[in-house]
């Protein structure tokens, strides 16, 4: 490594300690911090909308969710397709606790960081507990044994009267330092704490690649007899991958929960488990910056398709729905030119937009 580590130009290491840093440069280190703080700081700045704001809340969920399911999917190579199963779990722990308890029980309202541990715990259990077919099953049928999951978790839920037969379940408004969050403030206290949690699991999910339990995970994707004759136990290595997807899952569960103020079956549905898939292949499989990039750019792509089939309807006949046919469109049409055009996501570009300004004004 150049031992001016503010000037470098190029990453030259000589021991695996160096390769192994979080940080390659000075560089990178203030241009994170400084975005980080950014993030916090822009709401008092910038006037948002109840609305905006939780479609911010809804993209750092998401964050927090894919950060699980690129775990399971992109680092060990296992096809999960009950991600939102799993988020879904989290959800309904907070709602159970809140049934058992009373809305407004103190242990929801002040200790709700609590909550959400345990709901990401409960999370985990059941990602360990459904990771346990992956220990004979692989590819396809490991996919259809998620699927089982997500089917099992829907049916569940929509016939057992403990969560309501699917119907919202409700969870009172928390408490903070300064008292009671009301409702002008719901979305903004809640676009905090969500960062405040995306940013520790980032730093979480990056220290865990540095280990040998991170490194077991990918090396038990590119090959697991290879993995087992070196040492691993490519077993363990799947099933706690699902417990980590879980127990990510469970929090973002939870946090959607608080967020709402409530958990309905439809937010945990299969459609919702195909979109995160989606955002893990748009943002990037196997990389922690994809698991960023993806729910922002399939969130704001909603997003988008909902303003333009709202501008459409000025010109069209009001009895043509043109977003039911737009929002399917565009998520089918983007997840297929990503898979033909730039399988590594969104997290390629950034990749050679880093390549060109760490090397310019050199092009190699």
């Amino acid at each position: 490594m150049a031992t001016n580590r503010w000037l470098a130009t190029g990453n030259f290491f000589t021991t695996y300690k160096e390769e192994q840093r979080i940080f390659l440069t000075n560089i990178d280190r203030l241009c994170l911090w400084l975005l980080i703080a950014a993030l916090y700081a822009w709401p008092f700045f910038v006037e948002t909308s109840n609305k905006g704001m939780l479609v911010l809340d809804n993209i750092l969920i998401a964050m927090v969710a894919i950060l699980g399911l690129n775990l399971v999917t992109g680092f060990a190579g296992l096809i999960s397709i009950g991600h939102a199963a799993f988020v879904g779990v989290g959800a309904y722990t907070t709602a159970l606790i809140a049934s058992g308890l009373g809305t407004d029980h103190v242990f929801l309202t002040h200790a709700w960081p609590l909550v959400i541990i345990i709901s990401g715990l409960v999370g985990a259990v059941f990602g360990g507990i459904v990771g346990l077919p992956a220990l004979r099953l692989k590819h396809l049928y490991l996919a259809i044994a998620t699927l089982s999951f997500q089917m099992i978790f829907q049916w569940v839920i929509n016939f057992s009267k403990l969560f309501n037969q699917g119907q919202t379940m409700s969870v009172g408004r928390v408490f903070w330092l300064t008292g009671k969050i009301g409702r002008k403030d719901h979305y903004l206290f809640w676009y905090f704490a969500v960062l405040t949690i995306v940013v520790i699991s980032g730093f979480l999910v990056r220290n865990l690649l540095r280990t040998r339990y991170g490194r077991c995970l990918v090396a038990v994707r590119d090959n697991d007899r290879a993995a087992d004759a070196m040492g691993m136990h490519p077993g363990f290595t799947k099933v706690y991958a699902f417990a980590l997807a879980g127990f990510f899952a469970g929090i973002a569960g939870s946090l959607h929960c608080y967020l709402y103020r409530g958990a309905g079956i439809e937010s945990f549905t299969l459609h919702q488990s195909i979109s995160y898939l989606a955002m893990a292949i748009v943002g990037g499989l196997g990389t922690l910056s994809g698991s960023f990039f993806g729910p922002a750019a399939i969130r704001l792509l909603d997003l988008g398709v909902e303003n333009l089939s709202s501008w459409a309807t000025n010109f069209l006949p009001s009895t043509m729905n043109i977003a039911t046919a737009l929002r399917p469109l565009t998520f089918g049409l983007v997840i297929v030119l990503f898979l033909m055009f730039e399988p590594r996501g969104i997290a390629n570009w950034w990749r050679i937009i880093k390549s060109y300004f760490k090397l310019w004004p050199f092009k190699y």
